[in-house]
């Protein structure tokens, strides 16, 4: 397949709600594909739906691009901002004769529609104004502000081979003379989208599958304004885990609660990358490995399942490749919430480097790290029941005896464990038999990692205080 070169991508979200994992996949693809080739990627903000779009909806697709790493190299340029560039299209369009005033008003629209839909027709705008050679178009009614309408092609078809779905046609006749202009100027979605990947130079459009019948529209204009076409490419939708369009029920709605769940932006880029593309059978990769490999023919026209264990096991792969200090930062603000004393406790970033290998989330590394943030309460009714199940009499000789060991033991795991083990064979204990107490009276809880490296991690003199305080 030839490429047009220079690639220009765009992103180009409505600020109309959060950044969603559909909307961040096609920021990704599109970003992936302008550096596979050395191009350019835009960031273009849609924000004309006056009503709908606010504020906070754009700083969250911000925020939601800057977490993902997915850096523009021009923009985010604003539709609200280029009023008077489209002002000016529109103003050459009636000239040449591809666009007409139309003076009708919503319901006299509406009401030729409904005459279509009784007689069986597909509902449209008649033509009423529409100005043809020989035709007399009505007089023009006092007091109304006319629309501008585009004057679509009557006959022919209009075709693109998608690059997802394949060729893909559609007859004119389906298409109405859509309004590119409202009565108070304003122009409408369809032309700004035309008009921006003109100026933009924008040669690749990979966007939602819903964008679809919006295609043909926007051809239509841009050959109207005599403008090289882009090429398109529509990518299915994500379903959830019950096969159903991806929605609030299915957790998440917007990118930016995932880091607030505890995921790693490398985990979500590597799971969306494999939501409708595929190399070989490649689950694991680096976003270099990915914008090398990225390319639109192993783009899949089917739509995908979300799979929250599978972005899981992603995100545990990156925490436990992840550096400690890193993950350090990102747990603190959580431990601190959750009480956490760090005075006197072990370094975090050792805490989590030995905590990070079964956790799935940082707020679980978080959760998991804990036990060494915070004192074992001896009033406590759960922890007085389990010192009365495991520190039985016949264990607290050997207890004795290993706080004994430890006042001179080189604090290290193998020397830790040693000394254990030379307890465990004096006093004829099986490991258990001694862990499960030890444990309790260091960290107040009956599971950790291995109890050597529990022991190394909390130092001498808080060990020695908890067994002397539980004894």
């Amino acid at each position: 397949m030839t490429v047009r070169t220079p690639v220009r991508t765009r992103f180009a979200p409505s600020p109309t709600g959060y950044l969603h994992l559909g909307g961040a996949r096609t920021a990704l693809y599109s970003w992936a594909y302008a550096r596979h080739f050395g191009g350019t990627f835009i960031l273009r903000i849609e924000d004309t739906d006056l009503e709908r779009s606010t504020p906070e909806a754009v700083q969250a697709i911000l925020d939601g691009m800057q977490w993902l790493g997915l850096s523009h190299d021009e923009g985010p340029f604003y539709q609200m901002q280029r009023m008077d560039r489209y002002r000016d299209v529109v103003k050459g369009m009636l000239d040449a004769g591809t666009a007409y005033l139309c003076y009708c008003s919503p319901e006299e629209v509406e009401a030729m529609r409904e005459r279509m839909r009784a007689a069986g027709e597909k509902p449209r705008y008649d033509g009423t104004w529409r100005p043809e050679p020989g035709k007399t178009l009505p007089p023009v009614p006092e007091g109304v502000k006319p629309v501008v309408r585009f004057k679509n092609p009557l006959d022919g078809e209009v075709t693109w081979v998608d690059v997802v779905k394949g060729p893909i046609t559609i007859a004119n006749k389906e298409l109405d003379d859509l309004i590119i202009a409202r009565p108070d100027g304003t122009p409408t979605y369809n032309f700004c989208v035309s008009v921006d990947d003109w100026d933009m130079k924008i040669t690749h459009v990979l966007r939602g599958d819903d964008h679809v019948n919006n295609t043909p529209r926007q051809i239509n204009i841009l050959r109207a304004l005599g403008a090289e076409l882009p090429e398109y490419g529509h990518l299915p939708m994500i379903l959830g885990p019950d096969g159903q369009k991806l929605s609030k029920r299915h957790g998440a709605v917007s990118v930016m609660q995932y880091p607030e769940q505890g995921y790693l932006p490398e985990a979500m880029l590597n799971y969306l990358a494999r939501l409708g593309w595929s190399h070989g059978d490649d689950e694991i990769f680096s976003m270099q490995q990915f914008t090398e490999w990225f390319n639109l023919e192993h783009l899949t026209a089917s739509a995908a399942q979300f799979n929250p264990e599978k972005l899981g096991w992603l995100n545990n792969h990156y925490i436990k490749q992840a550096d400690n200090e890193r993950l350090a930062e990102l747990a603190r603000p959580i431990l601190e919430r959750e009480g956490a004393h760090f005075d006197g406790a072990p370094a975090l970033p050792a805490v989590l480097g030995l905590m990070k290998e079964r956790v799935q989330t940082i707020n679980e590394l978080a959760d998991a790290a804990m036990l060494f943030f915070r004192t074992p309460n001896p009033a406590d009714a759960q922890y007085q029941a389990l010192k009365t199940q495991h520190l039985t009499d016949a264990v607290r000789p050997a207890l004795a005896q290993f706080a004994e060991k430890l006042q001179t033991a080189e604090w290290t795991k193998p020397a830790l464990a040693a000394a254990m083990k030379e307890v465990l064979a004096a006093n004829g204990l099986k490991m258990p038999q001694l862990a499960m107490p030890l444990r309790l009276l260091v960290t107040g809880q009956l599971q950790t990692p291995a109890i050597d490296a529990v022991l190394e991690l909390f130092g001498r003199e808080t060990v020695l205080a908890r067994i002397q305080n539980g004894l």
